[in-house]
């Protein structure tokens, strides 16, 4: 009895120095109001994309940066410990079986490791309550919040039924957050894209928000907006949840950030509490960080003489493989020489080239270098089968590589047949990689200071009407850099994937088009033949604005005109 008692005593005093679980805006706020947000990318946020992407910011900057894991399955995340182990990995052991505590010192590994990898929200996709909340406790005590998929456009999704095919099952939905909320002791957040009309859009959140969500973030896109119909996020939207949902409620803000300065204004025009990026983060990882002072730019940082510039390719790529290095191989990266700069001193050595890395023995004995030997087929059958690696962070590299170094690979075909013949875990094919890449930015930069005006965007920029027309060339004038520099990608808008003929519409599509055409033909053809009489145009008010203005009129909700450049694909 005693010990039954004694043993009573402790568990009560364990559950009153248990840390109170915190939600809503309070648990937002413990994590220090942060303003930027990495968002979860299937395969592409791991560990080592997520450490890279922090290294950019200061301490301080870093510790309030949000990142999500990638997008896991939680019914195979629940079923199959091989699954876990290849995806998640916060312990040297394993996750065999759910801990109900966080990692000790010697044990903790990398994803949610307290040192160097929090805050971190990882989410899930599921359809079955049960299956979210056994996953979710796999992950619960390495981890800040659980996030659960709402936005899943693919057609993978379709198939197995989750992401933004679940935005017609309002019930199901609201049984997957409330039983993470009810049962978990951290909270549950929820990532959305916005329905066909914006009032639809908020009963939907606030249907999350009833669950128990402590966070939304809300994508501006409908979930047929994706590949070459991406188009521009609507922020419109997500102001109108603002302003429509409890003040106390905390939303993201996802969509068109591009770069540095669109966190800015999507904090502005939407009035989110943070911003999240995805394919801007891909393609340029820097994209959270302040450009330098002048004073303090490093070789790692390029200034033209326009004053734009960006963060260099090979920079952001070596500290990308480094970090693959001294974490995920827990081993010492290649001795590197620093990188080229066209002020530098001519040395023996090339600037800018491992000098211990792919460099031919020298001849022994006075004797001619041996001659490169072609390779057997038995060579090549046992190269075949060297082990195959599972690392997340590994397997990931060469998708990550193809986006960094978009805009040199499409100048220079030779590292991008070169990447393509890597495969994951051959570090000295990567190593390669990275070699021609400083050779091929070491010529750049030695071609611009020998004549820059020829990196100079010369190119007429066509006027556009804004209120007429939507087009991504301002975009791209203005994003473009030097193909040294990391800079995002812009996708075209749909009329101009339609012109370029990389896009086909369905016949329904190509009827719905055309009929929009005509009415715009015949306004057009309206407003001439009455300037030409000299009276004055009156637009009709169903023509001169759209069908969600017209409902923010008739609700009295101002409508507050987007500014052109905020408007971006992304």
């Amino acid at each position: 009895m005693a010990d039954a008692a004694l043993r009573g005593a402790c568990e009560r005093q364990l559950v009153s120095t248990k840390r109170p679980k915190c939600t809503g805006r309070a648990f937002y706020e413990r994590m220090g109001s942060p303003k930027m947000v990495l968002a979860p990318m299937v395969d592409q946020s791991e560990f080592a994309w997520r450490t890279l992407t922090r290294s950019y910011l200061p301490t301080e900057s870093s510790r309030r940066l949000i990142a999500y894991s990638p997008m896991f399955h939680a019914r195979l995340f629940k079923e199959r410990q091989n699954f876990r182990d290849h995806c998640f990995q916060p312990l040297r052991s394993g996750l065999e079986t759910a801990v109900q505590h966080g990692p000790n010192p010697s044990n903790a590994y990398l994803d949610g490791n307290p040192s160097i990898d929090r805050p971190l929200f990882v989410q899930f996709c599921a359809n079955s309550p049960d299956d979210l909340w056994e996953a979710a406790r796999y992950v619960a005590p390495f981890c800040d919040a659980i996030d659960l998929n709402l936005g899943c456009p693919q057609g993978i999704a379709r198939k197995g039924f989750y992401g933004a095919f679940l935005q017609e099952h309002w019930d199901l939905v609201y049984k997957l957050v409330n039983i993470l909320h009810q049962n978990s002791d951290i909270p549950v957040t929820a990532k959305m894209r916005i329905l066909e009309t914006k009032e639809k859009t908020l009963e939907y959140a606030k249907v999350i928000l009833s669950a128990g969500a402590s966070i939304i973030t809300v994508h501006g896109r409908q979930r047929d907006q994706k590949g070459h119909k991406t188009g521009l996020a609507d922020w419109s939207v997500i102001r109108y949840l603002r302003e429509n949902l409890p003040r106390d409620t905390v939303i993201f803000a996802n969509g068109n950030i591009l770069r540095h300065i669109d966190i800015g204004k999507c904090l502005e025009e939407t009035g989110a509490d943070a911003v999240m990026s995805a394919e801007g983060n891909l393609h340029d990882p820097t994209i959270f960080a302040q450009p330098p002072h002048p004073s303090e730019q490093t070789r790692e940082y390029w200034q033209g003489r326009d004053g734009k510039g960006g963060y260099r390719i090979d920079a952001v790529f070596r500290r990308y493989v480094d970090i693959i290095y001294r974490f995920v191989l827990e081993t010492d990266p290649p001795h590197r020489d620093p990188l080229y700069l066209p002020s530098d001193l001519l040395t023996s050595t090339e600037p800018g080239t491992p000098s211990n890395l792919h460099h031919p023995s020298p001849p022994q004995d006075n004797q001619p270098p041996t001659k490169k030997q072609k390779r057997s087929k038995n060579d090549t059958k046992n190269n075949s089968k060297a082990p195959r690696t599972t690392s997340p962070n590994l397997l990931a590299m060469q998708a990550h590589l193809f986006r960094l170094l978009r805009p040199l690979i499409s100048k220079h075909t030779a590292i991008r047949d070169a990447l393509a013949r890597c495969r994951a875990g051959d570090m000295p094919a990567f190593e390669t990689v990275l070699q021609m890449t400083e050779t091929a930015i070491k010529q750049g930069l030695q071609d611009y200071e020998l004549d820059p005006s020829k990196y100079d965007d010369n190119e007429e920029l066509k006027e556009v009407d804004a209120s007429k027309d939507e087009s991504s060339v301002a975009t791209v004038r203005e994003c473009r850099r030097p193909w040294w520099v990391c800079q995002p990608h812009v996708r075209p808008l749909l009329k101009e994937a339609l012109e370029k003929g990389s896009l086909q519409l369905s016949k329904k599509e190509k009827k719905k088009l055309q009929a929009e055409k005509e009415m715009e033909e015949e306004r057009r053809e309206r407003e001439r033949e009455e300037q030409e009489n000299g009276r004055p145009v009156v637009i009709e008010k169903d023509e001169a604005s759209s069908e969600r203005e017209q409902r923010d009129r008739a609700d009295d909700v101002p409508v507050t005109e987007m500014p052109k450049e905020s408007m971006v694909c992304g």
